[in-house]
C-alpha cells in the first residue's frame, strides 16, 4: 500500500521498510502493519487532538509530571504551546507505560521506539501467525472464560505491583494471542500512588472484566476482585502470586455520628461566614 504521510520519516530513517496494510483506525490512533527488516511489527500513528474523540480527562492526567513550571502554566492556560505539551505528555504516557510494564513482566506489546507521534511496537499474533483478535470478537466456553479471566486478573495485579493501573480496561483493548491475553492501549494509564481516583479506576477495570466474562460465567458478576486487590495493595500485602478469592469482609467499624455532625456544623458555619463577608464587601463598594 501507499506509505501514509506520517510514516514516511520512519521509512526514510530505515526504521520501517514497508507498510503492509492498515490494521485499524480508532478514537485516538490509526494502526498499520509494517515490516522492519525480517520482523513484522505494527506502527501506531496518534491522531491530532482535534481529530480524536477521546477526551484527556483531568482524572487521567493527575500525577503526571511535566519538565518545568513554564510547561505546567501553559497546559493550565490551554495555550497552543500548552496543548502541544499536553499532546506530548499524553503520547509519552503510553510509551513510558509500555516500557515500564514490559520490564515488569506484564503482557503488553513490546515497544521499540516512539518518534514524531508514531509508536513502533510488537505485532501480537494468534496461533496461526495472524493478527490476534480482540477479546470482544472471541466466543468461549465457561471453562475457557474462567481461565482467561484468571489470567487477566493476574496481569492487573502484576500491573499494580509495578505501580500502574490501565484506567480504561475492557474487552475492546485486550488481544487474545497464541499464548494468552495481551493488554493494549495505555495512553490513559495512571500511577497508582499519584492519582486520587486510582482505587475507583482499578475497581472499574476489574468490574469491566467481570461484566464481559460474566456473559459466560454469571457467578463472576458477584465477585469483588477489584476491592480485594486494592485492599491488599493498600495494606502492602499485594504480590504477583497472592491468592484471590473475590470476597471482601464487610466493614463493621461503627460510624462516628457525633464527629460527622460536628464536621457538618463546622462546614455550615464557614459557609455562613463566607456569605457575610461577601455581603459586607458588596455593601462597602
Amino acid at each position: 500500500m501507499k506509505t501514509p504521510k506520517r510514516l514516511i520519516p520512519l521509512v526514510e530513517e530505515g526504521l520501517v521498510d514497508e507498510v503492509i496494510s492498515q490494521l485499524m483506525s480508532g478514537k485516538e490512533a490509526t494502526v498499520y502493519v509494517v515490516r522492519s527488516g525480517e520482523a513484522i511489527r505494527c506502527a501506531k500513528v496518534y491522531k491530532d487532538a482535534k481529530q480524536r474523540s477521546f477526551r484527556q480527562a483531568s482524572s487521567y492526567r493527575e500525577g503526571r509530571k511535566v519538565q518545568n513550571s513554564r510547561q505546567a502554566r501553559a497546559m493550565e492556560k490551554g495555550s497552543r504551546y500548552g496543548r502541544q505539551m499536553q499532546e506530548e505528555l499524553w503520547q509519552n504516557a503510553e510509551v513510558d507505560a509500555l516500557f515500564r510494564l514490559a520490564n515488569a513482566g506484564v503482557r503488553v506489546p513490546q515497544p521499540y521506539i516512539c518518534t514524531d507521534g508514531v509508536l513502533l511496537m510488537e505485532l501480537v499474533v494468534d496461533g496461526n501467525g495472524d493478527v490476534a483478535p480482540r477479546l470482544n470478537d472471541v466466543d468461549m466456553t465457561p471453562e475457557r472464560a474462567l481461565e482467561v479471566h484468571a489470567a487477566l486478573l493476574a496481569e492487573v495485579v502484576r500491573m499494580l505491583c509495578a505501580g500502574m493501573i490501565h484506567g480504561d480496561l475492557s474487552e475492546y483493548n485486550i488481544l487474545l494471542a497464541a499464548d494468552g491475553p495481551v493488554i493494549i492501549d495505555l495512553p490513559q494509564a495512571v500511577d497508582a500512588s499519584g492519582n486520587n481516583e486510582a482505587a475507583a479506576m482499578l475497581e472499574r477495570d476489574v468490574d469491566n472484566l467481570a461484566a464481559y466474562f460474566g456473559r459466560f460465567v454469571p457467578a463472576l458478576l458477584d465477585a469483588q476482585y477489584g476491592k480485594e486487590i486494592w485492599n491488599l495493595y493498600e495494606a502492602g500485602a499485594l504480590s504477583v502470586d497472592v491468592p484471590l478469592t473475590g470476597q471482601v469482609a464487610a466493614d463493621t467499624t461503627p460510624v462516628d455520628l457525633e464527629g460527622l455532625m460536628d464536621e457538618l456544623e463546622e462546614t455550615r458555619l464557614e459557609e455562613e461566614a463566607r456569605v457575610r463577608r461577601e455581603q459586607e464587601l458588596r455593601a462597602g463598594s
